[in-house]
């Protein structure tokens, strides 16, 4: 059989696609080896920031961040507007602001900070504490961001008892 049965009628490539598979085909299983300096170069956040792209976890931890701050933004209107309504009952005042801090739901930013506690000192490379066999504390505290729930909310804006 002649090489006529591989024409570009007969099998659907392109002339563009023909030279791809020669020049794949002449260069061998191993391709090109790559420079040297590509190789040696440290990644860091400076270099990912000077090419322009945010590394995950650093979009993550804005987006907690972000998230948490709406979220107080959110209790303390709601907060503000209970008080406004329960007047000078705060008995009433507390009753309701415990009940509506059970009933707040954080899951869509909870999910946000387990990825974050789970991903963190992987994607940022953190170092080990032998002593303690936990991740070393970034800036003299834990990198963890504590679960949202009825606690914090409480903690935040106390029903004032």
């Amino acid at each position: 059989m002649q090489d006529d049965d591989h024409t570009p009628e007969r099998d659907g490539r392109s002339d563009v696609e023909r030279l791809v598979d020669r020049s794949l085909i002449e260069a061998g299983p191993r391709g090109k080896p790559l420079p040297r300096s590509h190789v040696q170069r440290a990644r860091s956040v400076e270099s990912y920031l000077q090419a322009g792209v945010r590394p995950r976890w650093m979009e993550r931890v804005a987006d907690v961040d972000r998230g948490i701050a709406g979220e107080k933004r959110r209790l303390e209107r709601a907060y503000r507007a209970l008080q406004h309504e329960c007047g000078s009952d705060r008995e009433t005042f507390a009753r309701r602001w415990r009940a509506r801090a059970r009933a707040w739901r954080f899951d869509w930013l909870n999910e946000l900070i387990e990825e974050h506690n789970e991903w963190y000192p992987v994607e940022r490379r953190l170092p080990m504490d032998p002593r303690t066999g936990d991740y070393v504390p970034v800036g003299g505290r834990s990198y963890r961001r504590p679960v949202l729930g009825p606690e914090w909310v409480l903690e935040q804006f106390p029903p004032g008892d």
